[in-house]
């Protein structure tokens, strides 16, 4: 059965979905809001918090870093003001792992870079995210699983190949691995969802726990999600879609996140083992509403049943319709009233028993 332990919490085929909230940079570079995030994601039900670190100076171009970057999402004149405004250090860093401990939030990061997974493998994170801009990195993805930790790559904007190499490298150093499958759109049109990949990733990868990283809007796809196999959920978080940022607007506010977590968690109850059973909570709506064999007039004593002589009526607290052939010429043994319930003890058997007995 395949498995995927973080922090001590096992994923497995038969448990309840495993829930991350993708706070990313919806903190707006405030540690205070971090932590409040932290906190109300933890009281919504998630197993997880993840962040994400760029050593931007190293991770982009240097066009890239000084590319003018004015308009209403910017939080600095170019994309590495921008960047860097949003970005936590080692301090916020340490100070958020410890809070989550206290609170008992399990905090997980992306590495979008080797310099950012050696910053958190020096704050020993339970776990690593790989975003799918990174699948095909695979120096980044093979430098990552020699950490021993375990591991969730997401697969947006990636072909089935894309994923088999990422998996393929990955593995042999380790094996623990989740992969989710993701549409790198923002947010994710529904039709490009493509749900079923789960299915193809559970039959192409039988040791791996697979899941779902969900940009779309709202969180009926990630019950969907489950019924197909996902036992991992990632769902982006935030406190107020108009706050300032690209990804606030297709992310769960709290109350969309609580019921998330609360509708995943009943599924996990709900789906049950497959074995069809009368359940004790069943039997009063079930006879209520159910029918039974019953007189359809007053029968006398000796009176060959027939099938207009019998009436199927509510409650279904006699002989179930479903019997009727067993009864139709059999001989009554006593007077019936009209609603009177036919059972086999008010039957004697036939009319040629009755006459042998009179005999």
């Amino acid at each position: 059965m395949r498995t995927l332990t973080i922090d001590g919490k096992n994923i497995v085929d038969d448990g309840p979905c495993y829930v991350i909230a993708e706070i990313g940079h919806n903190h707006q570079g405030r540690l205070e809001t971090a932590m409040e995030m932290f906190r109300v994601a933890r009281e919504c039900g998630a197993d997880a918090v993840k962040l994400q670190k760029r050593d931007n100076r190293r991770l982009f171009t240097r066009a890239g870093y000084n590319k003018p970057y004015e308009h209403a999402n910017s939080f600095g004149r170019t994309y590495g003001e921008h960047r860097e405004f949003l970005e936590f250090g080692w301090n916020e860093y340490r100070e958020l792992m410890d809070y989550g401990k206290e609170i008992g939030v399990t905090v997980v990061a992306t590495a979008f870079d080797i310099p950012s997974a050696e910053f958190l493998a020096k704050l020993d994170v339970p776990a690593f995210k790989v975003a799918s801009g990174d699948l095909r990195n695979i120096p980044l993805l093979t430098h990552i699983a020699e950490y021993g930790k375990p591991m969730i790559i997401s697969t947006g904007g990636a072909s089935m190949d894309d994923v088999n190499r990422a998996h393929d490298a990955i593995m042999p150093v380790n094996p623990q691995l989740g992969i989710l499958q993701c549409t790198a759109g923002y947010p994710a049109e529904f039709e490009e969802l493509n749900l079923r990949v789960i299915t193809t990733f559970r039959e192409r990868f039988p040791n791996v726990t697979v899941g779902l990283s969900s940009h779309d809007n709202g969180i009926a796809m990630a019950i969907a999600a489950y019924m197909l196999g996902a036992r991992i959920v990632e769902k982006h978080f935030t406190f107020n879609h108009t706050w300032k940022g690209t990804d606030h607007a297709f992310s769960l506010e709290p109350e969309g996140f609580r019921k998330l977590v609360r509708d995943l968690r009943r599924l996990n109850v709900a789906i049950g083992d497959g074995v069809k059973r009368i359940y004790p909570s069943e039997l009063e709506a079930i006879t209520k509403m159910g029918k039974k064999l019953v007189a359809a007039r007053d029968l006398p004593a000796g009176h060959t049943l027939r099938r207009e002589d019998i009436a199927i009526k509510s409650p279904g607290d006699g002989l179930p319709p479903y019997d009727i052939d067993k009864v139709i010429g059999r001989v009554t043994c006593r007077p019936l009233k009209e609603d009177d319930d036919i059972v086999y003890e008010a039957l004697n058997g036939s009319e040629s028993w009755l006459e042998l007995a009179a005999s």
